[in-house]
């Protein structure tokens, strides 16, 4: 029996994985969605079938545990399937200080956000490679790109090498007829900054700061089948804008200028939060 193709979703039932499952499936993409809530997922995936007609696979799967992306593509080519479309975007923060949490509490950030990212890459890519196409999304974020802020100590950094691995991915494959993209959204409506419990801080943020996840999604399917559409991908206007600026700012100012607002989008204090969905 010939493998189909799927597209495979981390940390699907909830803010922009969900939006990416949905739109995906609205493709007639076929779906594996993971993610550690189980009900939510099969509810996505129970619409999902029945609106779009596509296969929904689901897969509970804890990223922060090593053996997890393994065991998630090895349940994919038992089903009969193969993973054509990667979208990498489980993730979780550690608020405050670095020392705050434990050290076993930041290794856990680091196996979801890159170890996790890097083998389910490393072991799709021979299938794409094989079939002669593929699409690599990997969710990053503007944070990646301005300067590190103090408080979630490791988030922008783990966001900046998301950023770095999919420029490297998508220069390898250049002749492939793989597409990587680092998607770098801002400000994002999602249940994120409730979980991570920094809301009261960023609801204080300007409307215009923010964008849908519906909106980052749609701006990303569109923008990676682009012939010269950049690695890294920055949705909206403001978003644009900031992630200019930091790149034509002295570095002094934009470290300054970072230092200054920390407070006002990050935990300071002892804090931490998990959003896997």
């Amino acid at each position: 029996m010939t493998a189909q193709a799927i597209a495979l979703v981390t940390g699907a039932s909830a803010g922009i994985g969900e939006a990416f499952a949905r739109q995906l499936a609205a493709q007639g993409h076929h779906l594996a969605l993971t993610a550690r809530r189980r009900d939510r997922l099969q509810a996505l995936a129970d619409e999902l079938e029945a609106k779009h007609g596509v296969t929904c696979l689901v897969v509970e799967a804890d990223l922060a545990q090593a053996e997890a992306a393994q065991h998630l593509i090895e349940a994919i080519h038992r089903a009969g399937f193969y993973v054509d479309v990667l979208v990498n975007n489980a993730g979780f923060a550690v608020g405050g200080y670095y020392t705050a949490a434990s050290w076993p509490e930041q290794a856990r950030f680091m196996q979801v956000m890159v170890h996790a990212v890097a083998e389910l890459t490393h072991r799709a890519l021979p299938d794409m490679l094989e079939h002669g196409r593929g699409r690599i999304i990997n969710v990053a974020s503007v944070a990646g790109i301005v300067a590190g802020s103090s408080g979630h100590t490791l988030y922008a950094a783990s966001k900046a090498f998301l950023i770095k691995f999919s420029e490297s991915l998508a220069m390898e494959n250049d002749a492939t007829g793989i597409r990587v993209q680092a998607l770098c959204p801002g400000f994002t409506w999602s249940e994120f900054h409730d979980v991570i419990g920094n809301r009261h801080l960023v609801s204080q943020m300007p409307n215009y700061m923010w964008m849908r996840a519906e909106e980052v999604v749609q701006a990303s399917l569109a923008a990676i089948d682009q012939p010269k559409a950049p690695v890294m991908f920055v949705p909206g206007r403001v978003n644009r804008f900031l992630a200019f600026l930091s790149r034509k700012l002295p570095y002094r100012w934009g470290y300054a200028l970072v230092k200054k607002r920390s407070g006002d989008f990050r935990l300071q204090a002892p804090a931490h939060g998990d959003d896997q969905h």
